[in-house]
């Protein structure tokens, strides 16, 4: 099992773009989906990677499918929401609710000055 999940391991790191994740498990989706919440969901599709133990009796085709089932999940959380609402990344925790002015942001910039 530790030499397949090892295996399984590389191929996921020889992955690249979020086209290649879903094109090796065979996860269909929308493009504009994809588009908007692309590092969003691969980083969901991590988080369910890291928390939710692979099958103990995994061959290859197992931990695929364990994989999909994964993918298909994190890409699922941003069809029917979007990246705000998840706060999967801590940016979007950290200014929940949080406003600023625009004169405040107008008041933290270096004055101007006309040249002559």
């Amino acid at each position: 099992m530790k030499a397949t999940l090892e295996h399984f391991t590389q191929r996921l790191q020889a992955l690249s773009a979020a086209e290649d994740f879903f094109a090796y498990f065979g996860v269909p989706f929308a493009p504009a989906v994809l588009h908007t919440s692309r590092l969003h969901i691969l980083k969901r599709f991590h988080h369910y990677l890291r928390t939710q133990p692979a099958p103990p009796e995994g061959d290859d085709a197992t931990l695929h499918a364990h994989g999909r089932a994964l993918l298909a999940r994190a890409y699922d959380d941003f069809v029917h929401s979007t990246p705000r609402e998840e706060k999967v990344f801590a940016i979007f925790t950290v200014l929940d609710g949080c406003r600023i002015s625009l004169a405040a942001v107008r008041g933290a910039l270096p004055s101007q000055t006309p040249e002559d």
